[in-house]
C-alpha cells in the first residue's frame, strides 16, 4: 500500500493511516436530517466524504462505508432544546413526519445520484433502529452515566474523563454556549439528552410547549424518542464494531455532535478511542462570508442554484474539487458560472483526446496509464486529499507531449478519484446510432445551454426536429430519438 496521511481533528495534526484490518476500512459518515432538501452547503460533506472513500478505493482498501438518515430526534436547538425538526416540517407541508421523512431522504439521495457520489454500503435510518438506541442507553445507565429529569433521560458530561479531548475547546467556554439552550434541571450545561419524554413528566416546564407528538415509542423510562446523539453512536456500533477506522462530518459537529458521540461511545464500551480518525470539512459560504443555512435566507438547492439555471451539478461538485476541504469554500453566482466554464473546458480538452471522423464520429484509442503522472497524483491525493493539486497534476498532463492514447488513459484513471464522468467513449454511446448532422447539433445545443444561450439552444432544437427527430432534457443529459 501507498502511504497516505490524513488530517486527523483528534491528534490536530496530518498523520499516516493506518487501518485496524490490513486493506479493509470501516468508514461512517454523518447524513441528512430529512426534513427538507439539502442545501449545497450541507453537499460539501457528502462530495469530500465521496472522494476521501474514492482516494481510499485508489489506493487498494476496501471500504464498508456506513450513513445514517436522522428521521426522528433532531432537535432545533443542537443542545436537546426546542422542537423536532421532523415534526416542523411536518406542520410545515401539511404531512405526517413520517411522510417528510420518506420524501426527503429519496429527494437526498437523488441530489447525490446528480453529484455522482457513491451510495454508502449501508443506510440506517434512526426510527428503524430504536431498539439499538435503547440497548446502548441502557448500558449507560448500568454504568452510572445517566440521570433522570422532567424532561428525558440524560448524560452526565463530568462523569467522562476528558470531554473536550476532540473539540478542545475550553469547557468553561462550552457551557456558556449551552446556557443559550437553557434548561435548569441538568446538572451540567453540557449535559444531552439521551431519550426525551414525549411530554415531560412535570405538566409546567419553562419555555416548552406540550403538543403531541407523531414519532414516540415505549421504552423503560416512558414513551418518547430518541436523541440526537445517541442514534449515530448505535448505528455505528451494530455496523462497524465498537472500533473503528475513520467518522467524517462537518466542522459544526466537533463541539457538540461529535463531542458527545465520543463520550457516550468509550463510556459504553470502554474503548478509546473508539475511532481511531476524525475528519471534518469546511463550511460553504456565500460571498460575503455568511455560512449557508437552512434557516437563513441563503438556502440554495441543487435545483434553484444549478438546475433551473442549466448548469450541471457536476459543475458544483469540479468546484469543490477545487478548493481542499478544510478550507471554507465561497460561493456566488458569478463563481458558479466561472467554474462551469472550467468544467465544460476540462470536457471539451478529454474529449478532443479522439479523432473527430464525418462518418462514425468520435473515434478514441486507449493507450498506457502514465506511471509518472499517476505518481505525481497519487501524492497529491494522498497528501490529505489534496483535490487542487490534483486537478493542477491533471492539466499539466493533458498539456504534455504524450500521446493522445496514453493521455485519454491516464485521465480517465484520474476520473476515478474525480467522479467528473471524464470517459469520452462512455459519454459517446448515446450518439453512436444518430446521424453525424444530428450529433453535431446536440453538442452545439449543449454548449448553447451551458453557457445559457437558451435563444440559440431554442433554435437547435427546431433543427433538430425539421431532420425528425425529438430532443429530451433528462437530468443525465440530452436524450434524442427518432419520431
Amino acid at each position: 500500500m501507498n502511504k497516505l496521511f490524513l488530517y486527523n481533528t483528534l491528534s490536530r495534526k496530518k498523520e499516516e493511516f493506518k487501518p485496524i484490518k490490513k486493506g479493509q476500512v470501516g468508514l461512517y459518515t454523518c447524513g441528512p436530517t430529512v426534513y427538507n432538501f439539502a442545501h449545497i452547503g450541507n453537499l460539501r460533506s457528502y462530495l469530500f466524504e465521496d472522494i476521501l472513500k474514492r482516494v481510499l478505493f485508489y489506493n487498494g482498501y476496501k471500504v464498508k462505508h456506513v450513513m445514517n438518515i436522522t428521521d426522528v430526534g433532531h432537535l432545533t436547538g443542537d443542545r436537546d432544546m426546542g422542537e423536532d425538526k421532523l415534526e416542523i416540517g411536518a406542520k410545515r407541508e401539511g404531512k405526517t413526519a413520517w411522510e417528510i421523512a420518506e420524501f426527503y431522504a429519496e429527494a437526498f439521495k437523488n441530489d447525490i445520484k446528480l453529484l455522482n457520489i457513491l451510495e454508502p454500503d449501508v443506510w440506517c435510518k434512526a426510527t428503524s433502529h430504536i431498539k439499538e438506541q435503547i440497548d446502548l442507553i441502557k448500558v449507560l445507565e448500568k454504568k452510572g452515566y445517566t440521570y433522570k429529569i422532567s424532561d428525558g433521560i440524560y448524560y452526565d458530561t463530568a462523569k467522562f474523563k476528558n470531554y473536550t479531548k476532540l473539540s478542545r475547546q475550553n469547557l468553561e467556554f462550552l457551557k456558556e454556549g449551552a446556557r443559550v439552550e437553557k434548561n435548569d434541571e441538568k446538572k451540567n450545561a453540557t449535559d444531552f439528552a439521551l431519550w426525551k419524554f414525549s411530554i415531560p413528566l412535570t405538566p409546567f416546564v419553562k419555555g416548552r410547549k406540550i403538543t403531541k407528538r407523531q414519532m414516540e415509542w415505549n421504552s423503560p423510562w416512558g414513551v418518547g424518542f430518541p436523541g440526537w446523539h445517541i442514534e449515530c453512536s448505535a448505528m455505528s456500533l451494530k455496523y462497524l464494531g465498537d472500533h473503528f477506522d475513520i467518522h467524517c462530518g462537518g466542522v459544526d459537529h466537533i463541539g457538540v455532535h461529535h463531542t458527545n458521540e465520543i463520550a457516550q461511545s468509550e463510556a459504553a464500551t470502554g474503548k478509546s478511542p473508539w475511532v481511531n480518525y476524525w475528519l471534518h470539512n469546511e463550511f460553504l459560504n456565500i460571498a460575503g462570508g455568511k455560512k449557508m443555512a437552512k434557516s437563513g435566507d441563503n438556502f440554495l438547492t441543487l435545483e434553484n442554484a444549478l438546475i433551473k439555471k442549466g448548469i450541471n451539478p457536476l459543475a458544483y461538485r469540479f468546484a469543490a474539487l477545487g478548493t481542499h476541504y478544510r478550507k471554507a469554500m465561497e460561493y456566488s453566482e458569478e463563481a458558479i458560472k466561472s467554474v462551469r466554464n472550467g468544467w465544460v473546458h476540462l470536457h471539451n480538452q478529454v474529449q478532443n483526446l479522439g479523432i473527430y471522423n464525418q462518418t462514425a464520429g468520435w473515434i478514441y484509442k486507449m493507450g498506457n496509464i502514465n506511471s509518472g503522472y499517476k505518481k505525481k497524483f497519487l501524492n497529491a491525493i494522498n497528501d490529505d486529499l489534496n483535490t487542487p493539486q490534483a486537478l493542477a497534476i491533471a492539466q499539466e498532463l493533458l498539456k504534455s507531449d504524450l500521446s493522445q492514447a496514453d493521455k485519454l488513459s491516464t485521465i480517465i484513471d484520474f476520473d476515478r478519484v474525480f467522479g467528473l464522468d471524464l470517459d469520452p467513449i462512455l459519454k459517446m454511446k448515446e450518439f453512436v446510432a444518430l446521424p453525424d448532422d444530428i450529433r453535431k447539433l446536440i453538442v452545439a445545443r449543449q454548449e448553447a445551454r451551458e453557457k445559457e444561450n437558451f435563444q440559440e439552444s431554442d433554435r437547435l432544437r427546431g433543427e433538430i426536429e425539421k431532420l425528425g427527430y425529438t430532443i429530451e432534457d433528462t437530468k443525465d443529459g440530452q436524450r434524442a430519438s427518432k419520431k
